[in-house]
């Protein structure tokens, strides 16, 4: 359900306890994509954020203007805001949000920890290496194949692009092939959670963004019921016990009382 009028697509900030939490949607979605794991999250005590992305939540032919480096200017700046308010911030990203995490834990290694949720440092679409070209030949392309979400209802909690901006979609290329060459600089506990039903991401991106990893402590997660969207697909509970667990373990116990 694209553009989804009664879905809020607009950034949220939920202010708990002095650990903060940073939930960065994906590519051509919004920040409704983490709002129920933020939600989640909130409730056990922490302070959350979910920023929008430039060009996100607006228009095709605003996020054809957008550049990466604008998006990591902003969840720069989102995590700036959340560490004057915490004393630890931990960072999770969705798919293409998955890679702006990788570039903050690769430029900010005071962060306690990060969740890669689905992440696309291989996307499986094939037409991404031609978007250089492709991009001033057509400016949006229709997203093609069905929906790969096993929960009926999960469509309706998302707010996201009927057509792909092949532009951005270059832009994105961009960006993952920086944080790829990179993963190794990544020294942060990290979880990783992707599951065998998406269709977005390669399937070996999961487990190679996991092997390049220069983490010690790090986990991967293979869920079987979900799929690209699992923040709001069949097993978000799951997903975000495990991302509560793996805070709470690695932020010496609970941030706060349940609000």
């Amino acid at each position: 359900m694209p553009q989804n009028p009664s879905v809020d697509p607009g950034a949220f900030f939920l202010t708990g306890g002095p650990i903060g939490v940073l939930l960065i949607h994906g590519f051509t979605g919004t920040a409704a994509e983490m709002r129920i794991i933020g939600n989640y999250l909130h409730k056990k005590g922490y302070t959350v954020s979910g920023p929008l992305l430039p060009g996100h939540g607006t228009t095709v032919d605003d996020m054809n203007r957008r550049r990466w480096t604008e998006w990591t200017a902003h969840v720069e700046q989102a995590l700036l805001d959340l560490q004057a308010r915490c004393t630890q911030v931990f960072v999770g990203g969705l798919s293409m949000g998955a890679a702006l995490t990788a570039y903050l834990a690769i430029h900010h290694p005071e962060i306690t920890g990060i969740v890669l949720y689905s992440p696309a440092m291989w996307p499986a679409n094939r037409m991404l290496v031609l978007t250089p070209v492709l991009k001033y030949l057509v400016p949006k392309r229709p997203k093609k194949g069905a929906s790969d979400l096993t929960d009926p209802q999960a469509e309706s909690r998302l707010w996201h692009y009927e057509y792909e901006p092949v532009a951005a979609a270059h832009e994105l290329l961009k960006l993952v092939r920086y944080v790829r060459s990179r993963l190794p600089q990544i020294v942060q506990p990290a979880l990783v959670i992707h599951s065998t039903r998406d269709t977005v991401i390669h399937p070996t991106s999961a487990r190679r963004t996991y092997a390049g990893l220069g983490s010690k402590d790090k986990e991967l997660v293979t869920l079987h019921n979900s799929g690209h969207c699992l923040t709001v697909d069949s097993e978000w509970e799951f997903v975000a016990e495990k991302t509560y667990t793996f805070i709470q373990r690695h932020s010496g116990g609970p941030s706060a009382s349940a609000s």
